[in-house]
């Protein structure tokens, strides 16, 4: 065995550590510049003067920056599955190259549901320019994410993803067989990265529904799919943050209904 071909495991949580510094680093940056509103598509909820760009860059930078987001809020939740995959594959070379494939199929997961949330929010954003009342469209937005997220908090499909996001032991032994390892290690960061889009989409989706989309307000997010995804008791808070999230929705559109 080439142990030159596989780091010590000490060195992997300190390597994604510093991705993950990275990528929260970056999304304060693009958020200072000229262009922050494409990555958090605050255009969607607010007429913020941005740059004209044509709709490929456009869709690019937006992708780019939703990857950048999946690194920042998403990986953290992965170190107890990569550690369980790192055992499990330490015995072979290239264990390392095995680790990167399963984090890309990770992330291939995310940016898909990525693209799909851009479909969803230029939807979004061509409603409420035909409507031609944005100041109403836009806490309706806010209103109707909320209350969807805290409703996908009491669904059978939420807990069921959940359930395969909070056992990385399990889901890797089902998963891996060994006789095509680098396919398999795809797969499951792919499937692994599916259930999580599956637990967590509407909570991702919350990053649309502020003002303004800040780093405090994705750290928040961050926060709660990590301890829902591996803190103990953390299945146990799904249901009252959903009705936190549910409770604020509907009052929201009370406040507004009443003004």
């Amino acid at each position: 065995m080439a142990i030159g071909n596989r780091p010590p495991r000490s060195v992997l949580l300190p390597v994604l550590g510093g991705l993950v510094v990275l990528a929260w680093m970056a999304l304060w940056w693009l958020g200072q510049s000229d262009y922050g509103w494409l990555f958090h598509r605050h255009g969607v909820a607010h007429h913020h003067p941005a740059p004209a760009l044509p709709g490929g860059v456009e869709t690019g930078l937006f992708l780019a920056g939703w990857l950048v987001m999946t690194v920042a809020m998403m990986l953290p939740t992965t170190v107890p599955l990569i550690n369980v995959f790192r055992r499990m594959t330490s015995a072979r070379q290239r264990s390392a190259g095995f680790t990167a494939l399963l984090l890309a199929g990770y992330l291939a997961a995310w940016l898909v549901f990525g693209v799909a949330a851009l479909a969803l929010l230029s939807l979004l954003q061509l409603a409420i320019e035909f409507g031609g009342r944005l100041d109403e469209q836009t806490w309706m937005l806010s209103m109707v994410l909320f209350v969807a997220a805290g409703a996908f908090q009491f669904s059978k499909l939420k807990y069921a993803c959940l359930d395969k996001c909070r056992i990385p032991a399990g889901f890797v032994i089902s998963h891996w067989h060994g006789r095509r390892p680098a396919l398999e290690s795809f797969k499951i960061g792919w499937s692994h990265g599916l259930f999580c889009v599956g637990c967590c989409w509407a909570l991702m989706l919350l990053m649309f529904a502020v003002s303004t989309a800040s780093l405090a307000w994705m750290l928040v997010l961050a926060l709660v799919m990590a301890v829902e995804k591996n803190v103990p008791w953390g299945r146990r808070a799904s249901a009252p943050l959903g009705a936190v999230l549910l409770i604020f929705g509907l009052s929201l559109g009370a406040y507004h209904a009443i003004l």
